[in-house]
């Protein structure tokens, strides 16, 4: 099988060792990848957000599947040109992407399937906002209904912090906080099948001791030995496969990765949002742990055959932590040198913001490596 992996992350260098390691994977090409994932495939130059570009490279390579791993092609319609040009793609149409895409939307869609979350209210004026603000009080959480890398999201006590967030976002969702520990599950579905992956635990928060503004994620964790032992089953239960089966009636069946992040409250599990791809760093750690072969797993969901598969685990734990440059979120210096990688055994480094020009390696990116054991 040859395969096509888009995206240049640490997400992407862990999904690209996966399939690698699958022997019904027979070529691998990434684009545009990075440093990393070039010692284990072929990498080629490309504008993630340019649908066009992707559905040429795939055609000229003529692979036999695509794997989407960032947002931004998938709320792009990627999948859907790559569809219509007859390949296998593993990843949401553009419709199915605005679960992530839209907070709003995967709001309106969650009342439809009865899937547990935090009350809200979609503000796009200032009147609309201070009222929403005022009707759930502290801590506020306020999130931009669109795509923002992770890090539209703020959760405050103080109320001008929260407004101005607002303000700046062109249309927001203000809602209830949750209080209780946050877990991500992920459910592979072909779009009426869905299985769910074990849980992770990342962490948000720039600085030590949960501080600083919300990231892309810091780090992560896996399995959970906390959380409640029947987690998997209600999850899918009670999140994914409503989800699979709500956007299957709606006529825009959901095929690729679907990201729940959960809150365990005192009064059961609430999803706090949807993504629509894996994420970024827990694939760092879940791949590292799966058993079954990834690149058959991801085919079977985007040829609509994942009926009577079950994952495998290693009976084992996995802890990611990211390096990110100085500065990040917000202003991150690059261009740094990463000097030589020192081998520690059973730890795995991944490639996220990285390059490489005349200096060596550099960091090209806020989030540099991941680096897991």
């Amino acid at each position: 099988m040859k395969i096509l992996l888009v995206g240049s992350g640490g997400r992407e260098h862990a999904l690209g060792l996966g399939l690698h390691a699958d022997p019904e994977c027979t070529e691998l090409h990434a684009a545009p990848g990075n440093p990393g994932i070039a010692a284990f495939a072929t990498c080629h130059p490309l504008d993630v957000s340019d649908n066009g570009a992707i559905v040429n490279l795939a055609q000229d390579l003529d692979v036999d599947l695509v794997v989407i791993g960032p947002e931004v092609p998938l709320v792009n319609g990627a999948a859907d040109v790559l569809r219509a040009a007859g390949i296998s793609v593993f990843g949401p149409s553009k419709a199915a992407a605005a679960l992530e895409g839209s907070k709003n939307f995967a709001k309106e869609v969650m009342a439809d399937a009865g899937v547990p979350t935090a009350h809200s209210f979609t503000c796009s004026t200032k009147e609309e906002i201070e009222k929403a603000l005022d009707a759930f009080g502290a801590p506020y959480v306020v999130k931009d209904d669109g795509l923002a890398a992770g890090k539209g999201v703020v959760v405050t006590r103080d109320r001008q912090e929260a407004l101005e967030h607002a303000l700046a976002c062109k249309r927001v969702v203000i809602e209830e906080f949750l209080n209780g520990p946050e877990v991500s599950l992920f459910g592979i579905s072909d779009g009426k099948t869905v299985i769910a992956m074990q849980p992770a635990q990342d962490f948000k928060r720039a600085h030590e001791n949960d501080s600083g503004p919300n990231t892309g994620g810091m780090g992560a964790y896996s399995p959970l030995p906390w959380a409640p032992s029947d987690i998997i089953e209600d999850t899918h239960k009670k999140v994914l496969a409503p989800m699979v089966a709500e956007m299957a009636a709606r006529g825009t069946p959901f095929v690729g990765l679907l990201y729940a992040g959960l809150a365990l409250t005192d009064h059961g599990t609430r999803v706090i949002e949807f993504n629509a791809r894996f994420g970024d760093p827990e694939t760092q750690v879940l791949i590292p742990l799966l058993k079954t072969p990834l690149a058959t797993l991801l085919y079977k969901a985007a040829t609509r055959n994942l009926e009577g598969v079950t994952l495998e685990w290693k009976n084992q734990s996995a802890v990611t932590v990211v390096l990110a440059a100085q500065g990040y979120p917000t202003a991150p210096q690059t261009g740094g040198v990463i000097g030589e990688f020192p081998t520690i055994e059973e730890t795995m480094i991944f490639h996220a913001g990285t390059s490489e020009n005349e200096k060596g390696l550099v960091a090209s990116g806020g989030r540099v490596l991941t680096v897991t054991g």
